[in-house]
C-alpha cells in the first residue's frame, strides 16, 4: 500500500471517527433530518456501486482462471461473441454484485459504467445465461469443477506451512425445492418436498465447495459420496496436507469403503447409527469406562462476564405446558467394534445423553440417548473425537450460505444437468470469496491483527462480505489503458482491501 493511499484511509478513518464520537454532540434532533432533496443525473462523473468487483477480476486474471475455463470447455463451436469463461464468471460476477437470480443479470448488462468495469462491451443475457447452462454434459461440469480446483490449488500454495497440517473434508446432502412442474430429473423425497438433492464435498478449513453434485430429490444424502470423497483426498495430497480427516453423518458411514481409506492412510470420524447392538454393548460397557463430558465453552469472554438474559422460549414452552426434553449430564467411553462390511476392528466413542421429560413445570420421566461416532484415530481422547465430529456441523452453516447467501442452490434451468451447471458456476462466488480471504496477507509487525482480519474474512457471511468489499461505491476512469476504480466512500475493511490488492500485483510463490 503507498503513502498516499494510507493517507487518504487515515484521513477518512479520523473523520468517521470524528463522526461517531459520543461526546461530541452539537444538538441536532432527530438525527436523520434531511430535506430539500433532489436528484441530477451525472455528466461526467461515472460510478457503479459494486466498486470491490474489480479486484475479484484482478484475482481471476492473476490466477488464469477464465483462460483455463476456456482450455477445459468446449461448449460452442462459435463464438458470437461469449467465450465460455464469459458465461461462468458473468453468472458469478453477478451474485457477487448483489444479484439473486440469472433475472438479475438485465440489471448488469444495462449498467453501462458496470460494463467499463469489467472492459467488456457487452454480456450474456438471462435467456443466453439458461441457454448456456442447458449445453453442459456431466462431463464438462466435471471438466468445470476441476479448473476450480487446479486454481484452488494454486490459491492453496500462497499458504504458510500450518495451513497444511490438516484437512478436514465434510460431505453432506441438501433438499433444493422448486415449485416447478416441468424441470427434469426432480423428484418427491420423504417429507414431500420436491426439487433436487444435491451432494456437497467441502474443506471444512475454508468452507470451499471441492465438488457439488446435482441427484434426484428422491436419492438418498451417501449416493455417490464415496468418490467424490476420494478425489477430495487426492486433491488435499496433491496440495500437501499433511494429515486428512474425512467426516459426515450416520448416513456417510459406508462401511464398505473403511479398510480401504484406513490402508491408505486417510482418518474419519463418521456417526453411525444407534443400532440395538451397539446399545446393548454400550450399556454392558463397566462403569469405570464412562467419563463426564465437559464441553468446550463457545466463545472466550474477553470482556466483564454477563449474566445470562431470560429465557423466553423456555417460559412460553412451560406455560402452554409442551413436552420439553432437556439435557441433564452427558458421559463419553469408547469401545471396539467392526462393522459387518469391514475386516479390521475400529474405535467407536459414544456420547450417553441422561435426559428429563416435562410438562409444564411436572416432570414426567428420565430417559437416555446414545451417539455414536465411528473413527480410525487411536490417538486423541474420546472427548476430542467427539469434538471433531460435532465440528461437522458447521458444514450446515456452509449449505445455509450457498442457499439463502449466495443463493447457489436453486434451479433456475430446466433439467437436472443444466441446473448442476448452474450450481457449479454460481458457486465459484463463494470460492471467490473464501480466495481473496487466503490471499490476504498477515506478516510484519501487525500479523496478529492481520491474522485476525484474514479468520474474520474467512468466516464472514456472503452478505456481509458483498457489503462490506464489493458494494463499495467507486468512480470508474477509464483511460487508453488503464481502467481506474476510486471508491466514493470509506469502511473499516478498505485497509485489507488494499493489502490484499498489493499481493495480486507480486510474484506468485512457486
Amino acid at each position: 500500500m503507498n503513502a498516499k493511499i494510507r493517507r487518504q484511509l487515515a484521513a477518512r478513518r479520523r473523520r468517521i471517527k470524528k463522526r461517531l464520537d459520543k461526546t461530541r454532540f452539537d444538538g441536532q434532533f432527530p438525527m436523520i433530518s434531511a430535506s430539500n432533496i433532489g436528484y441530477e443525473i451525472a455528466d461526467r462523473t461515472r460510478a457503479i456501486s459494486a466498486g470491490g468487483i474489480g479486484i475479484i477480476h484482478q484475482m481471476v486474471k492473476r490466477y488464469g482462471l477464465d483462460q483455463a475455463i476456456n482450455r477445459a470447455l468446449n461448449v460452442f463451436k462459435i463464438y458470437l461473441p461469449y467465450a465460455e469463461s464469459d458465461h461462468v464468471l458473468n453468472i458469478a460476477y453477478n451474485l457477487l454484485a448483489g444479484g439473486t437470480c440469472l433475472e438479475h443479470l438485465e440489471l448488469r448488462r444495462n449498467d453501462e459504467v458496470y460494463l467499463d468495469a469489467l472492459g467488456a462491451t457487452r454480456i450474456p443475457d438471462p435467456t443466453t445465461a439458461g441457454d448456456f447452462c442447458r449445453r453442459f454434459t456431466w462431463l464438462e461440469i466435471e471438466r468445470l469443477m476441476d479448473v476450480f480446483n487446479e486454481t484452488r490449488l494454486r490459491v492453496w500454495q500462497q499458504q504458510g506451512p500450518e495451513f497444511f497440517e490438516e484437512a478436514f473434508v465434510d460431505a453432506d446432502g441438501t433438499m433444493v425445492e422448486t415449485t416447478g412442474e416441468c424441470k427434469g430429473g426432480m423428484d418427491i423425497n420423504y417429507k414431500g418436498q420436491w426439487g433436487y438433492h444435491p451432494l456437497i464435498v467441502s474443506l471444512a478449513n475454508t468452507a470451499e465447495p471441492l465438488f457439488i453434485v446435482n441427484r434426484r430429490g428422491n436419492r438418498p444424502s451417501h449416493e455417490g459420496a464415496a468418490a467424490y470423497l476420494d478425489r477430495a483426498v487426492q486433491l488435499c495430497r496433491r496440495a500437501g496436507f499433511r494429515k486428512i480427516t474425512l467426516r459426515g453423518d450416520t448416513d456417510f458411514t459406508q462401511t464398505e469403503h473403511l479398510d480401504r481409506w484406513d490402508e491408505e492412510g486417510v482418518e474419519f470420524v463418521f456417526g453411525i447409527d444407534a443400532m440395538d447392538n451397539l446399545y446393548a454393548i454400550a450399556e454392558n460397557l463397566p462403569q469405570k469406562a464412562w467419563r463426564r463430558l465437559r464441553r468446550r465453552p463457545k466463545y472466550e469472554v474477553r470482556t466483564q462476564p454477563r449474566s445470562r438474559p431470560r429465557n423466553v422460549k423456555e417460559k412460553v414452552v412451560e406455560q402452554r405446558e409442551f413436552e420439553n426434553i432437556r439435557l441433564v449430564k452427558e458421559y463419553v467411553a469408547e469401545f471396539d467394534y467392526s462393522p459387518t462390511k469391514c475386516g479390521k476392528t475400529y474405535r467407536v466413542v459414544v456420547v450417553w445423553k441422561d435426559l428429563e421429560v416435562k410438562k409444564g413445570q411436572r416432570k414426567l420421566f428420565d430417559t437416555e440417548r446414545c451417539f455414536f461416532y465411528i473413527t480410525n484415530d487411536r490417538k486423541s481422547s474420546a472427548a476430542e473425537i467427539v469434538t471433531r465430529a460435532n465440528g461437522r456441523c458447521n458444514q450446515e452453516n456452509t449449505i445455509e450460505q450457498h442457499k439463502n447467501g449466495v443463493r447457489s442452490l436453486t434451479a433456475p434451468v430446466d433439467n437436472l444437468v443444466s441446473n448442476w451447471a448452474y450450481m457449479v458456476m454460481s458457486s465459484l462466488a463463494w470460492s471467490l470469496k473464501a480466495w481473496a480471504a487466503l490471499l490476504l496477507p498477515a506478516q510484519g509487525r501487525w500479523k496478529e491483527k492481520h491474522q485476525e482480519e484474514k479468520r474474520r474474512l474467512l468466516t464472514m457471511d456472503f452478505s456481509t462480505f458483498r457489503n462490506a468489499w464489493i458494494n463499495v461505491p467507486a468512480q470508474i476512469v477509464r483511460t487508453s489503458r488503464r481502467i481506474v476504480y476510486r471508491f466514493l466512500s470509506w469502511n473499516p475493511w478498505q485497509a485489507a482491501f488494499f493489502r490484499l490488492l498489493d499481493v495480486l500485483n507480486k510474484p506468485l510463490r512457486c
